[in-house]
């Protein structure tokens, strides 16, 4: 069986977001400010970036340990809004990020963009409990 056509999609997307996002939030908190000079980002945005991650991975966690679709439906409002607001950092005067810069923030970008279009796809296929 093809996992876009498992019941447990939603719960392996949620997964792959917690792991994703936790990464992220390492990899932004230990180093900003070795990163910032390379991608052309203010280390207090990365830093800051960071930080929102931590609480964002206990709510994708809990989401993934608990299938109800409020809190499922949060994960993929925040990873929505979350892209949104990468494309927004890229076209705004507010930073001047460099080529490296402009790859990590559509990468990262991409890859939420393809976990939230999953965890749509998991709760709409009935990975998450009705209300």
């Amino acid at each position: 069986m093809s996992i876009l056509r498992s019941p447990n999609l939603l719960r392996y997307a949620l997964i792959a977001d917690a792991i994703g996002s936790g990464a992220s939030a390492v990899l932004l908190l230990a180093a900003a400010d070795t990163l910032s000079p390379l991608l052309g980002l203010p280390e207090q945005l990365l830093r800051t970036a960071g930080l929102i991650l931590v609480p964002f991975v206990a709510l994708v966690a809990y989401a993934a340990s608990r299938l109800q679709p409020g809190a499922a439906w949060s994960v993929i409002l925040i990873n929505v809004a979350w892209v949104i607001g990468s494309v927004l950092l890229l076209v705004s005067d507010v930073v001047a990020p460099t080529t490296l810069g402009y790859a990590f923030v559509i990468a990262q970008a991409l890859f939420v963009a393809l976990v939230a279009e999953l965890q749509y796809s998991g709760v709409r296929a009935g990975g998450a409990l009705a209300a």
